[in-house]
């Protein structure tokens, strides 16, 4: 099996925190979408398994803001995916949406295309904070959209929070969470603010919450999403049971999915490659027939460094079995001292994070990893 990942780098406005490649020229759509399906029909049998066909489970709309799409350019995108690939019947397939993109025709709309799970970035319920962050929503259409999308037939939706907004008080995050609870979304993603250089907020010269800070709005989005009965099954997802995100699942497992659209990233196991981040170069490729992009081959040290970031993610951890006695052995003598402090436990061939570990995991990664 396989996944789909298309890009849609179009927003109305660009949030002050977003490091993302996007364009705020919404002109361009049609040409774009255009593009994205050229690249489809081109690169179709990539990924082709021993029948002949490209296995599709899960396809993911992604951004940018792919709800500024008309019906129309969203159609257009599930025709071609469709004609081109073998798409399971049970396949996930996910559109993130802006919640007041999300009007009761949209809904509708959504409903009526292969869409069954929906991703909505709410960020915070405090419409002060969200005006500071240039979100185009408020609290309240968060919770408009989530309606709209149930009473439309939409039975699973996710919803990003984030955390560590410069001045945020650990009360106003408590209320975040109730109010994203109140909801009672199928998944949640939760991650704390990162200030990335190049950013409008970089610019404006935040502070960073302190270290400590971070650390107890985490804790406690933990502890109450488990009192709530999510599991916490990768560092910064939640799901109800049976409600995991299973394309994001992909990437943390090793499951080979292509990426399309300008700056998308695809993996077949044997290499990963990425687009051009430019729409207009991207474009006129595409109208002459190639895909402008890089690509990176990969070798036995990558593919294990690319195992261990993304496997300790996860609530399942790394499996040993699936390594060469060679790396086994290597992670498990790099895994041992961290094993001792209580960071990683070994368990039927496979290591985790522990609770404690989850605090560090970035410096427990850099050391199980292989260093040229």
């Amino acid at each position: 099996m396989a996944g789909i990942y298309i890009h849609i780098p179009f927003c109305k406005t660009r949030c002050i925190y977003c490091g993302f490649y996007s364009s705020t020229r919404l002109e361009w759509r049609q040409s774009y979408i255009d593009a994205v399906c050229k690249e489809m029909e081109l690169r179709h049998k990539e990924l082709t398994a021993d029948d002949g066909n490209t296995n599709i489970s899960t396809i993911y709309l992604g951004g940018g803001t792919p709800s500024l799409l008309t019906p129309s350019q969203i159609e257009q995108l599930f025709h071609t995916v469709y004609r081109f690939f073998s798409v399971a019947d049970n396949a996930e397939v996910t559109m993130e949406c802006n919640p007041d993109d999300v009007t009761e025709d949209f809904a509708k709309e959504l409903c009526l295309l292969p869409v069954n799970r929906v991703s909505m970035g709410a960020q915070t319920f405090n419409n002060q904070r969200l005006k500071l962050l240039r979100r185009r929503h408020s609290a309240h259409q968060v919770t408009s959209a989530t309606e709209r999308l149930r009473t439309a037939g939409i039975c699973n939706i996710s919803i990003d929070l984030m955390y560590g907004f410069p001045g945020e008080t650990q009360e106003e995050w408590d209320e975040d969470i109730r109010q994203a609870l109140a909801l009672q979304p199928e998944h949640l993603s939760a991650y704390c603010l990162m200030i990335e250089e190049g950013t409008p907020l970089y610019q404006m010269q935040t502070e960073q919450a302190d270290e400590e800070t971070e650390r107890k709005m985490y804790e406690t989005l933990i502890d109450r999403l488990e009192e709530a009965g999510y599991e916490h099954y990768e560092i910064s997802n939640f799901a109800r049971p049976g409600y995991r995100s299973h394309h994001n699942s992909s990437y943390w497992t090793g499951i080979p999915y292509l990426g399309f659209g300008a700056a998308a990233h695809s993996y077949d196991i044997k290499s990963r490659s990425w687009n051009i981040s430019d729409i207009n170069l991207y474009i006129e490729g595409l109208r002459n027939g190639q895909r402008i992009f890089e690509e990176e081959i990969l070798n036995k040290d990558t593919r294990y460094n690319d195992m261990v970031t993304v496997a300790l993610r996860t609530r399942e951890g790394l499996d040993l079995t699936q390594l060469s006695e060679e790396q086994a052995s290597y992670c498990r003598k790099n895994a041992t001292p961290y094993i001792k402090r209580g960071w990683l436990k070994e368990h039927e061939g496979r290591i985790r994070l522990t609770r404690e570990g989850l605090f560090v995991s970035d410096l427990i990664m850099s050391e199980l990893m292989v260093v040229d």
